[in-house]
């Protein structure tokens, strides 16, 4: 796992949201579901599979882009948005 992804791999829907807010996208496709979030800094998809140990989706990747669609930093993405969230 990346360092700085720590409070997102293996979090539920309620947690994420927690820390990030409503989502921009909230897509269900089969039994995955991706929650997009949206700021000025970037852009983080948060995709949630079924696990062995738990019915209920949980995190399980993280992928990060800038607006204008370059990569970034997946930590630095979450940091970002949790901080704009924070500063609201």
């Amino acid at each position: 796992m990346e360092p700085g992804l720590e409070g997102i791999i293996g979090a539920s829907r309620a947690q994420i949201v927690g820390q990030f807010g409503s989502p921009r996208l909230d897509v269900w496709e089969g039994d995955a579901r991706k929650l997009q979030f949206t700021g000025t800094p970037c852009i983080l998809d948060i995709y949630l599979y079924p696990t062995k140990q738990s019915s209920e989706p949980r995190a399980t990747y993280v992928d990060a882009r800038r607006r204008d669609g370059r990569d970034v930093s997946k930590a630095a993405c979450a940091r970002a948005l949790r901080s704009q969230r924070k500063a609201r």
